[in-house]
C-alpha cells in the first residue's frame, strides 16, 4: 500500500518517502552549515541542509503542506553532499534529498510542480534516449564547426553578445566546443600485448562523456591497458540515471540501472570501470535505487559493489611505472561526487603527483562545488554564477594552466567560468594527465 501523509494539498507520496530514521539521525549541531554553498552565498538558514532537513519532516509529518515557497527552498539544493562530509552524525542528505524529490514527483501530474516535472521530461525524453541526445548534440556540433561558436565568443562577435537577451547570452557561454567525433565503440576495445596479465573491465560510455569529450574515454582505455587491464564496452548500456534520480524520476532511473546491469553482467568482468563521477555515485548507489524490487535488489547490490572510479581503479594499480614527464602547473577541483558521495580525495592527487614534471598547487576550497549540478546552473542561473564566481577566482589564485576535475558536469561549468573570466588556463580530466604521461614515456 502506497504511503501518503495526510496534508491537503502537495504532499510526500510514492514508494520513495523520506525516511523518518534517517531525518532523526540530524542532531542540529551546524557543522554542515559551513560547507553548503547556498547558505554561504545567501546566510540563510533555509538555504542550508539543516534548514531543508527541517521542512522535509514537516512535510513528511503533515506540519506543513509543500507550497511552491517550500519547494524552492529544495529545489536551490545543489546535491553536492558536502553536507555529508561535514557530518558527524553520518545524515544521508543525498538519499534524504532524492527520496523527497521522488515523493513529490509521484503526485498527480496535474498537481506537480511545472518546473519539476518539465525538468523530469527533458531528462526522460532526451538524457535517457541516445538517438534524441545525439540528435539535439548535431546541432551544437554543427555550430562548433561552422565557426559560428568561435565568432560570437571572438573580439568581432561583442557586438553580437551586446544585444543577446541574457538568458541566450548565458546559455551561448556554458556550451561545450563540440569539435571532436564522439566516441560511441562497443565490444574489445583495448588489451595489454600478450603474455602479460591482464585484469577484464567494462567501462561505462555514459550520456554525456562520449559525445562532448571523446578524449576522456579515449585517454580511459589507453591508460586502462598500461595497467594491464583488457576492456570491453558492453553493448545495451546507457544513461546511468542520476540525473533523473536527482531530479526525482526514479522510476526512470530504476529502468536505467536494470538496463545496465544486464549489460554489464553479460560481459563477465572483474570491475565496471567510470570516468564520470556522479555516474559512479549513481551506479554504486544501484542497490538503494532498487532496494524495493526483489527480483533485481540483490544483483543490484552485487553489481554496485563491482563499480570503480577510474582514478580509484588506477591509483590502486602499479601506475607509476615508464611514466613520462608532462611539465604542466595545475590544479584539481574535487568533484562534489567523487570526494562527498564516493568519499575519494587521494586518488586524483596520488595519480597528479607520481607524474614526472607536473606540479600541483591546491586551492584554498578544491572540493567546494563549482555551481553545476546537472541542470542545475540552467535551472538556477543566479545561485550558479554565484558559487562559479567564487569557485574561479579560487582557481585563478593558484596561478595554474590547467585545471584537473573528474565529472563532464564539472569541466563544462568550469570551461564556462574560463571563458567568461578570461583566465589563460585549460580544462581536464585528471585521467587525460595521465595518460599525457603514459605516451610521453614510450
Amino acid at each position: 500500500m502506497t504511503a501518503t501523509t495526510q496534508t491537503p494539498g502537495l504532499h510526500f507520496t510514492g514508494i520513495d518517502m523520506p525516511s523518518r530514521a534517517d531525518l532523526l539521525n540530524c542532531i542540529h549541531c551546524g557543522f554542515c552549515l559551513p560547507a553548503c554553498p547556498t547558505y554561504i552565498a545567501t546566510g540563510q538558514e533555509l538555504e542550508s541542509p539543516r534548514g531543508r532537513l527541517h521542512l522535509i519532516s514537516a512535510v513528511l509529518d503533515g506540519r506543513i503542506s509543500a507550497t511552491e515557497r517550500v519547494l524552492g527552498h529544495l529545489d536551490l539544493c545543489l546535491q553536492c553532499r558536502a553536507c555529508e562530509t561535514a557530518c558527524p552524525s553520518s545524515v544521508p542528505y543525498g538519499r534524504i534529498m532524492e527520496d523527497a524529490r521522488a515523493a513529490i514527483l509521484a503526485n498527480p501530474p496535474a498537481i506537480q510542480p511545472r518546473a519539476w516535472r518539465g525538468r523530469a521530461l527533458l531528462l526522460r525524453e532526451v538524457l535517457a534516449r541516445p538517438r534524441r541526445l545525439r540528435a539535439a548534440l548535431a546541432l551544437g556540433r554543427l555550430y562548433t564547426r561552422s565557426g559560428l561558436q568561435a565568432f560570437v565568443r571572438g573580439p568581432l562577435g561583442a557586438t553580437l553578445r551586446h544585444v543577446l537577451p541574457p538568458t541566450l547570452l548565458r546559455l551561448e557561454s556554458s556550451a561545450p566546443v563540440l569539435d571532436r567525433a564522439p566516441f560511441r565503440a562497443t565490444g574489445l576495445l583495448s588489451r595489454p600485448g600478450l603474455g602479460s596479465p591482464t585484469t577484464r573491465v567494462a567501462l561505462l560510455l555514459g550520456c554525456v562523456q562520449g559525445e562532448i569529450y571523446p578524449q576522456v574515454h579515449e585517454a580511459t582505455v589507453r591508460v586502462l591497458e598500461h595497467v594491464g587491464c583488457a576492456v570491453v564496452a558492453p553493448e545495451g548500456q546507457g544513461c546511468c540515471g542520476a540525473l533523473l534520480t536527482h531530479a526525482g524520476d526514479s522510476e526512470t532511473a530504476r529502468a536505467l540501472a536494470r538496463r545496465n546491469i544486464a549489460a554489464f553482467e553479460r560481459a563477465g568482468v572483474e570491475a565496471v570501470i567510470v570516468n564520470a563521477a556522479g555516474c559512479g555515485a549513481a551506479m554504486k548507489e544501484y542497490g538503494r535505487l532498487l532496494h524495493h524490487d526483489r527480483h533485481w535488489a540483490e544483483r543490484a547490490e552485487r553489481f554496485s559493489a563491482g563499480v570503480r572510479d577510474v582514478l580509484e581503479f588506477v591509483a590502486a594499480r602499479d601506475f607509476a611505472g615508464g611514466l613520462g614527464r608532462v611539465e604542466r602547473t595545475v590544479t584539481l577541483q574535487d568533484a562534489c561526487h567523487l570526494a562527498h558521495a564516493q568519499g575519494i580525495r587521494e586518488a586524483p592527487r596520488t595519480i597528479l603527483e607520481a607524474i614526472p614534471g607536473l606540479r600541483l598547487v591546491e586551492m584554498r576550497t578544491p572540493d567546494r562545488c563549482c555551481g553545476s549540478g546537472g541542470l542545475y546552473s540552467f535551472v538556477q542561473p543566479g545561485m550558479s554564477a554565484q558559487i562559479l564566481d567564487a569557485k574561479m577566482a579560487d582557481i585563478a589564485s593558484t596561478g595554474a594552466g590547467v585545471i584537473c576535475t573528474s565529472n563532464p558536469g564539472c569541466a563544462m561549468q568550469v570551461e564556462a567560468g574560463v571563458r567568461r573570466g578570461g583566465l589563460d588556463a585549460e580544462v581536464r580530466h585528471v585521467i587525460e594527465i595521465l595518460d599525457e604521461a603514459v605516451r610521453a614515456g614510450r
